[in-house]
């Protein structure tokens, strides 16, 4: 019996061994771009002309950090990831905004507030995660014009707000279905209206379905290139519209320290908040966004 115990044991080590091997070759492997950004970035161009790109830098220098956030030539002018990093910042933020709460609004009238026809209406607005960037483009570009907002961060945060709502209202009404209607009946009995029980007896339960939300959408409008660079104009052109232009704007030598750089100032703010808020995703999602 000692002997059939210690066989499944030292069994159980290997195979747990063998697991962990995979993984590690996995994360490995999946690292490796992200190890050579950054230990390039760190580097001379001299160094990097080399050709040793895995290499760890013999010299330590920050100085294609500090010319990709402010003195880097992208377009025409030699301003730098910085004006566009804000662009990005003022684009996020309300589009992220805007876009959790009409969710919200939209999970809680879908599940709680139940009329004729909804069904086919979150149908509807089911099939607009499906519809490709691309086939909105025409439409989207002559609204833009019709509202006067062509070219501007107000136009991006619109386009984003709009393709973003199927995504938010998704995983709201799929996290608010599971909440008990009878709380809701309660209060409605109570005198409690149609905003009051929003705020006071959903939202304060939807901090999971918020992180979710919010991380996905912040992800996905940050990293967006294809409306940005449609409808962005100099002044309201994001990070990653820039980020392309330092590439092939520059002229003669390629500086490939300076556009690792940039490349990862770029996905700072994506990294950040996977970092930060990475297990609550997992958790919110859980939690039933992806239920019902």
């Amino acid at each position: 019996m000692s002997a059939v115990k210690t066989a499944g044991a030292s069994g159980n080590r290997l195979a747990r061994a063998a697991i962990y091997s995979v993984l590690i070759v996995f994360a490995v492997y999946y690292l490796l771009p992200l190890y050579v950004m950054l230990v390039n970035s760190v580097k001379p161009l001299d160094e990097i002309r080399q050709g040793n790109m895995l290499a760890l830098p013999d010299v330590f220098t920050f100085e294609p950090w500090a010319k990709a956030w402010s003195s880097a030539q992208v377009g025409v002018q030699p301003t730098g990831l910085k004006p566009y990093f804000f662009n990005s910042i003022l684009m996020v933020v309300p589009a992220v905004a805007i876009s959790t709460i009409l969710g919200a609004l939209n999970g809680y009238v879908l599940t709680k507030w139940r009329f004729r026809g909804d069904d086919l209406v979150f149908g509807l607005i089911l099939l607009s995660c499906f519809i490709p960037f691309q086939i909105a483009l025409i439409p989207a570009a002559r609204i833009l014009g019709l509202l006067g907002i062509a070219g501007t961060t107000q136009g991006l945060v619109l386009i984003h707000v709009v393709y973003g709502l199927g995504f938010t209202t998704l995983f709201f009404r799929n996290y608010y279905a599971a909440f008990p209607t009878e709380l809701i009946r309660a209060a409605q009995i109570d005198g409690a209206g149609f905003f009051q029980i929003f705020r006071r007896i959903l939202l304060p339960s939807s901090a999971p379905i918020i992180v979710v939300t919010v991380i996905w959408q912040f992800t996905n409008i940050w990293n967006d290139f294809l409306f940005g660079v449609s409808f962005g104009d100099f002044d309201s052109q994001p990070m990653t519209v820039a980020l392309n232009n330092l590439v092939s704007s520059s002229g003669g030598v390629k500086e490939y320290n300076v556009h690792f750089a940039g490349a990862i100032l770029a996905a700072l703010p994506t990294l950040i908040v996977y970092i930060v808020s990475g297990r609550y995703f997992v958790r919110g999602l859980m939690a039933g966004a992806v239920k019902g």
